[in-house]
């Protein structure tokens, strides 16, 4: 058995970590650019570890490596190698392996006892990441599912040569994608763990425009993709999108909204205002009960979220 698919099994909740990129700015990091922050792995690793380390302390059970913007192509276009390219990805899993043995260490051993040992999520992100145009919420794109799969094995292949416990392809808005990627673990990683995320601008279909039933079916024919659901959404929209997906499968959901906010792919910038109808946590306790077991957050949220989110359901 699997480490995640164990975790499933014998835990009410695993807590994921929340934002990357947009906690960066938080702290006064400039994510600009299409390398976003993934420029970071470049120019301060150190920063990105330490922001992995904040997330534990907070009570994250899931460290999910940087790895979503450091795609091959994009470090190639900023003018690395295919190597050093390779490289930097495999550096996001570094990063989080240090975290993990950081925070681990720092504990007492009846704390240890408290908490599940920590895995590490491989990221893969959507094409539309490298596309960098904000494309993550249309959907808007189009490859053939032999380029898809050319476009991410390499990077799967290394995060897992790096020692990342499972994937978490996320942020997935483009069902020919989806279906390259379900078809890339079986046929060239088949002992590889995953959940599958997708977004969402309705409360029915992913942002392609694919009814949320055919993206249940896809993810519940994979043995590999342990859970699925709804990321970098808003939060008013996920009930009914995992209600329809409990009409298809049974198994576990996964659900990390964004703030509610509207990302304008453009400008790079956030607009609107967050919905605090709910907090993050009164809205994961409605998810579980519709088949939600991996929650967190995304975009806009930050590690205080995570600590209350983790402090309530634990």
């Amino acid at each position: 058995m699997g480490k995640l698919k164990e975790l499933l099994e014998s835990t009410e909740y695993l807590i994921l970590d929340g934002a990357l990129g947009t906690e960066l700015e938080n702290r006064g990091h400039d994510v600009s650019g299409k390398l976003w922050s993934a420029k970071y792995l470049l120019e301060n690793p150190q920063i990105i570890q330490e922001l992995h380390e904040d997330y534990l302390r907070s009570g994250a059970d899931i460290v999910t490596t940087s790895s979503y913007q450091a795609t091959v192509q994009g470090l190639e276009d900023y003018g690395l190698s295919e190597k050093e390219a390779l490289d930097t990805i495999a550096l996001t899993v570094e990063l989080a392996k240090n975290a993990r043995q950081n925070f681990w260490q720092s504990l007492s051993d009846d704390e240890k006892k408290k908490r599940v040992y920590p895995l590490i999520a491989g990221d893969v992100g959507p094409y539309a990441a490298y596309l960098a145009d904000g494309s993550e919420y249309t959907g808007d794109y189009q490859l053939s599912k032999e380029a898809f799969k050319a476009f991410h094995r390499l990077r799967i292949q290394t995060l897992l040569a790096a020692g990342s416990d499972f994937l978490a392809i996320e942020t997935i808005p483009n069902m020919t994608e989806a279906t390259a990627l379900v078809e890339l673990l079986a046929d060239e990683f088949s002992d590889t763990e995953a959940y599958m995320s997708f977004t969402a601008q309705d409360s029915q279909k992913i942002s392609d425009g694919t009814p949320m039933t055919e993206v249940a079916k896809l993810c519940d024919s994979s043995k590999q993709i342990l859970a699925f659901g709804i990321n970098c959404s808003r939060p008013a929209i996920i009930s009914d999108l995992l209600k329809a997906s409990r009409t298809i499968s049974q198994k576990p959901l996964v659900t990390y909204p964004n703030s509610g906010e509207i990302y304008d792919g453009a400008t790079q910038t956030w607009k609107s205002l967050p919905d605090n109808s709910h907090t993050l946590c009164e809205n994961s306790q409605v998810w579980h009960k519709l088949g939600a077991k991996i929650v967190g957050g995304c975009c806009r949220t930050r590690p205080e979220d995570i600590k209350l989110l983790a402090d309530k359901l634990k």
